[in-house]
């Protein structure tokens, strides 16, 4: 048995001590005892608790792998989450306005991604137990909406019918205005029995749509609203996490525009910024995926009261916006994946757009890139954390940067 005193979190939210000792489920300030194997204190007991430490609000907590800080107060998580930006700013020297954590609610999470198996008594879904491949049950998980916790049993009935019994069946459920829209992946091929039983599957629960593998059976759009824009995304496609998060993300997102008439949206997904922002200014939106800015040109069409949006399917990694194409827009709003955009940056570092609404689901790839148009002469105003992935270690921000030149 070793004794330590927690020191610091790490980036996936395990308490580390002197060694340094990586200790599972623990805070600053607490000493805790156990075995040390390997660097790791995988069992430890609590010697001294931090004043910060609560009791897990889930029952699965000690076993889901889903959540890795519902043993910290709110108020602990969102000044580390903060404190997660302000060190990845600071790295690249820079200082700014840090706005007070947002976080979305307990039972918000719309879409989840469920893993399930097939058993001698039926199936099995939930999550994977912590570190393993071994999946939980969750009946009554905390963090999802009610109607996606809810879905478990026709998760369970999937894996029945199309999963193998050593395979593992992906199962994600979304939440839309007509229902869930489910999007299954590692099961056996579809064949005329499972299409009809998915089809049954479909009516006995009320779904818009179920996706297996390419195949999709729908019977409702399954659809998503963007401003005044009833949008239905393809299969899988990318959507922010809480509808509270997302309302975070696009106030600060217009807040950072002000008040512009013509807007690049880069990394425009189909449509979350691109459709609200277009009942004040024209938008030209930008996605690598075409099936995404086709439905967002259906959603724009669709739509009353916009003004005009144009789409572009581009690869902005490998062909990023230049310069000339740039010139005439007086707003950019980008939204890249965890990599960042780090040659759409630097094209944007040659220009001289006004404002730049900056969102990232990545501190320090935004650091990063934010370093290099401050460099050209942008100001960082301010940034503001939004917690969208409650008790993980997720960290989202968005961020106003203007070109003074």
């Amino acid at each position: 048995m070793q004794q330590v005193t927690i020191e610091r979190l790490g980036h996936k939210g395990d308490g580390i001590a002197a060694g340094p000792i990586f200790v599972p489920a623990t805070l600053p300030g607490e000493v805790v005892e156990g075995v040390v194997e390997n660097g790791i204190m995988a069992a430890p007991k609590i010697v001294t608790p931090s004043d910060d430490r609560v009791k897990a609000p889930c029952r699965h907590a000690k076993s889901c792998g889903g959540c890795q800080l519902q043993h910290a107060s709110d108020a602990f998580a969102s000044a580390w989450k903060t404190d997660v930006v302000a060190r990845a700013l600071e790295a690249q020297g820079l200082k700014t306005e840090i706005r007070a954590c947002l976080t979305s609610p307990p039972g918000s999470r719309r879409r989840a991604s469920f893993s399930a198996k097939r058993t001698k008594k039926g199936a099995l879904a939930g999550f994977h137990r912590k570190g393993s491949d071994i999946v939980v049950e969750t009946p009554d998980c905390q963090l999802v909406s009610p109607k996606i916790a809810a879905s478990l049993p026709l998760v369970e009935e999937l894996a029945v019918l199309g999963a193998s019994r050593k395979g593992e069946l992906s199962v994600l459920v979304t939440e839309s205005l007509s229902g869930l829209d489910i999007s299954v992946t590692g099961g056996k091929p579809v064949d005329s029995p499972l299409r009809e039983a998915l089809g049954a599957l479909g009516r006995k629960y009320d779904l818009a749509r179920i996706t297996w593998d390419d195949e999709a059976l729908t019977r409702l759009p399954p659809v998503q609203r963007f401003g005044v824009a009833d949008v239905t995304p393809p299969p899988g496609a990318f959507l922010q996490a809480t509808p509270q998060g997302e309302a975070a993300l696009l106030a600060s997102v217009r807040e950072a525009l002000g008040p512009v008439k013509h807007v690049a949206d880069l990394f425009a997904g189909c449509g979350t910024f691109a459709l609200p922002i277009a009942q004040d200014a024209r938008v030209h939106a930008v996605e690598g995926d075409k099936a995404m800015t086709k439905a967002l040109d259906l959603g724009w069409r669709n739509a009353q009261g916009l003004k005009h949006v144009t789409h572009e399917a581009r690869d902005l990694f490998r062909n990023p916006l230049l310069p000339d194409e740039l010139a005439r827009f007086d707003g950019v709003v980008i939204d890249p994946p965890r990599a960042g955009a780090e040659a759409q940056v630097e094209q944007l570092a040659r220009c001289q757009i006004p404002r730049i609404a900056f969102v990232s689901c990545n501190p320090v790839t935004f650091a990063r890139d934010a370093a290099r148009l401050v460099a050209s002469g942008y100001a960082l105003n301010w940034v503001q954390v939004v917690d969208q992935f409650r008790w993980s270690t997720h960290v989202e921000l968005a961020a106003e940067l203007e070109f003074k030149g």
